[in-house]
């Protein structure tokens, strides 16, 4: 201490980086030293920062010693100087769990500098998965649906806005239960998180997302712009998840929705718009090659969620090559039984949510729930 006590004398020893690019009171702010941390002060910039533009009080936040930022709180150091990632110490403390650190900076980090940041705090505390902090931002009445910045989301590559992309795309089951029961919004993502969670296979999550009345219809056109909707282009090899989705309200009748075999007045009269000719159907996003081999068991698991549908050109020549084509040239050339046609009519008028909230025998409900489909 007495050496570098000395040292206080020669400011331009408190100049000079290491390898890393920090300063001696970088490496002394993330240090749970406050002596040494005074000391360094006396000869150095408290605003100082490494080329990456992380600041003395960012590294502090990010260790997380409320003693060392409420130092440099004192000697002038400045919580809204952002680093080249746009960061502030207020993302760092939310990100690393520190809630000390973060109970801190809240109310010293101004709008403005959030706002220029182009995320929230929440967004970090997701993505780092921390409970407390996260629920202490919520109190503080940070957004729980806050969105990235075009300039932030860009980064990413996925288009990710909403904190509980962070979380759904973690696989982080806990923290996304959290900021669906605080609010959190669904369908707030172009790439919408309920097909993040489909692709990824995780079960649970497509659960909560489905009980928060996420869209089981949405699209993602970027990749391939489809007739029928998105999900199910993920998980064609998965019968589980595919069942969860037709279970949930996916509109398995899209999938037989094409103009082969029809002249366009009768595709008019059944719904079919004049856009999806431009669109790819079910068909022809299943007659490639490496595709071929599941159709049959997924046009089987399909036809238990519709009425009655005609098989295209085009997909029975597809179907008839597989070992499910006896069952399923039955089942279309049959008249479907009536009380399978009226839970198809009912589940198009009613969701899941208010079939359950509705007075009926749980025979019954669980027969319109298809409940008999699950695996």
């Amino acid at each position: 201490m007495l050496a570098l006590q000395k040292l206080c004398d020669f400011p331009a020893a408190f100049s000079q980086m290491d390898e890393r690019g920090w300063y001696p009171l970088h490496r002394a702010a993330v240090q749970p030293l406050v002596l040494v941390l005074e000391t360094v002060l006396y000869g150095a910039d408290v605003n100082a920062q490494a080329p990456n533009g992380d600041s003395v009080l960012y590294d502090a936040a990010g260790s997380g010693d409320a003693d060392c930022i409420n130092i440099l709180l004192q000697h002038g150091a400045n919580p809204n100087v952002h680093n080249l990632n746009s960061q502030l110490p207020i993302h760092h403390a939310a990100y690393e769990g520190h809630y000390l650190a973060l109970k801190i900076l809240i109310p010293i980090t101004t709008r403005r500098a959030l706002r220029l940041s182009g995320h929230s705090p929440v967004h970090s505390a997701a993505d780092g998965g921390r409970t407390h902090c996260l629920e202490l931002l919520l109190q503080k009445g940070f957004d729980i649906n806050a969105q990235l910045a075009p300039h932030i989301s860009d980064n990413y590559g996925d288009m990710r806005r909403s904190p509980l992309y962070f979380t759904v795309s973690n696989g982080d089951e806990t923290h996304t239960e959290i900021l669906l029961k605080s609010g959190a919004q669904p369908d707030l993502d172009p790439l919408r998180c309920l097909l993040v969670a489909v692709r990824s296979g995780r079960y649970e999550i497509v659960k909560l997302l489905l009980a928060a009345n996420a869209d089981v219809n949405c699209y993602f056109t970027v990749v391939s712009d489809t007739v029928f909707p998105t999900a199910l282009q993920y998980c064609l090899k998965d019968e589980a998840m595919t069942r969860l989705l037709l279970n949930n309200g996916y509109d398995a009748e899209k999938c037989f929705c094409c103009n082969h075999d029809d002249d366009w007045d009768e595709l008019s009269e059944s719904g079919y718009s004049q856009d999806q000719q431009e669109q790819v159907a079910f068909c022809e996003f299943v007659s490639v090659s490496w595709l071929e081999h599941l159709v049959g068991r997924v046009v089987s698991i399909l036809l238990e969620y519709v009425g009655q549908v005609s098989l295209c050109g085009k997909l029975t020549k597809i179907l008839n090559k597989q070992k499910e084509w006896p069952h399923i040239h039955r089942t279309t050339c049959n008249p479907r039984s009536l009380s399978h046609l009226s839970r198809v009519l009912i589940r198009k008028h009613l969701s899941c949510s208010g079939l359950m909230s509705l007075q009926l025998p749980n025979r019954l409900k669980d027969y319109l729930l298809f409940k008999d489909n699950e695996l």
